[in-house]
């Protein structure tokens, strides 16, 4: 997703209001792939140190309910 210049111009405007116009003070990422995600999921013992942002706080992503992993997953990827 970023890796095209127009794409980090989106990003960069979309922090810039959400911070100055929406007076935002704190955001969160998590930077995981989709793709390491479900492997997570298929072969949770490879991916026994995973974490993950949840609805504000971290969490081992094998630790989680299925409900939660795939909501998780669902949200991963966003476009500009």
């Amino acid at each position: 997703m970023l890796s095209r210049p127009e794409n980090r111009e989106k990003l960069i405007l979309l922090i810039r209001a959400f911070f100055n116009r929406l007076e935002g003070f704190h955001v969160q990422y998590n930077v995981v792939s989709r793709e390491t995600l479900l492997d997570a999921q298929a072969h949770p013992e490879k991916h026994r140190d995973l974490i993950v942002r949840v609805a504000g706080y971290s969490a081992f992503f094998n630790a989680l309910s299925r409900t939660t992993q795939d909501d998780i997953i669902a949200r991963t990827e966003q476009e500009l």
